[in-house]
């Protein structure tokens, strides 16, 4: 799956609950602390880390591809 970054950057968590990928920032949050969170292939353990465009986050079996957005 793809995400449009709007803008410069996006943290972790927001960016896993807006692709739906949990019901709430805290299942994120809480998710990322187990380490279940991949970000470029290594575990991310951030909350905020701040995800740019050209990332890939993994869950599980979904893959988010972080793009810039055409403006």
């Amino acid at each position: 799956m793809k995400f449009e970054l709007e803008d410069d950057y996006i943290e972790l968590y927001k960016l896993i609950k807006v692709m739906g990928l949990t019901e709430s920032g805290a299942q994120a949050k809480m998710r990322i602390e187990e380490g279940q969170v991949k970000r470029n292939g290594e575990i991310e353990f951030r909350k905020r880390a701040k995800i740019v465009a050209g990332e890939t986050i993994e869950l599980a079996d979904d893959v988010i591809e972080v793009e810039a957005a055409v403006k």
